[in-house]
């Protein structure tokens, strides 16, 4: 567990190299997309607060929340805690952002059981992380190579898993990307010279991207969205033999 806890910095040692930044470009994009059209009043990043990952949403209030354990950055609005743990009132977050964040929690069911607790319902929850079933993944199981990743394959969090995690809370899935296709290097240059491997994977081998990003919605069952007051009071006022069975229909149903 404590080297699980020392990840974050590891992590964002990582994030400033050449495959690092490459990863980092990547995630902004998909994350700004899925994050552009989220409303609400309360938004929440969660791990690797130097790097912003809310700049593309509207909402009014944002905070960084990070562990204990890695306490780097300086940007203004930050939050220490424990992911397992966070500090919010019930229902009270309509956005939360987690860069690989599950993958150095000692309990990411728990986060997200967490994530599920403190979201609004319709509140959006995104996450990146590595893909253990990618190029890169396949890479690290393989003796004596210097290149590695900073999360070792055992801690990252699948999208299959993931899947299956959502389905015992109260999480649907809304859209899904892979992307970093490029095989893991250590150079800028050959970086760029496999770039021609981006259209390729996304269109050949879709889920075989080094990286994903994800984004659930959280569903409540049975709850309805109530009407002004004064169109209830005047529906009340409504004789019963006055209306007709298919207005009859229509009011059950929430709508007129």
């Amino acid at each position: 567990m404590a080297a699980q806890r020392e990840m974050p910095v590891e992590l964002a040692e990582w994030l400033e190299t050449p495959a690092g930044r490459y990863v980092r470009a990547w995630e902004q994009r998909q994350v700004d997309a899925m994050v552009g059209n989220a409303f609400g009043y309360h938004a929440i990043q969660v791990g690797l607060p130097h790097w912003n990952l809310l700049q593309a949403n509207r909402i009014p209030y944002k905070a960084w929340a990070h562990s204990p354990s890695a306490p780097y950055g300086t940007r203004a609005g930050r939050l220490v805690c424990e992911p397992e743990q966070l500090p919010f009132d019930t229902q009270s977050i309509d956005l939360m952002v987690m860069p690989h964040t599950l993958e150095w929690c000692a309990d990411p069911h728990q986060v997200l059981r967490e994530v599920e607790r403190v979201l609004m319902p319709e509140g959006r929850v995104v996450l990146t992380g590595f893909n253990p079933y990618s190029l890169w993944g396949l890479r690290e199981s393989l003796p004596g190579l210097e290149l590695r990743l900073p999360v070792p394959v055992p801690s990252q969090v699948s999208p299959a898993r993931l899947k299956d995690w959502f389905k015992l809370l109260s999480f649907e899935m809304d859209r899904g990307r892979f992307g970093c296709y490029a095989p893991l290097c250590a150079t800028q240059l050959w970086l760029h010279r496999w770039r021609f491997m981006e259209h390729a994977g996304d269109r050949w081998w879709p889920a075989g991207g080094a990286v994903y990003a994800i984004a659930a919605v959280k569903r409540v069952s049975g709850v309805r969205l109530v009407g002004p007051a004064w169109r209830q009071a005047r529906r009340r006022r409504v004789r019963r033999g006055a209306v007709s069975p298919v207005a009859n229909r229509i009011n059950e149903d929430g709508h007129g």
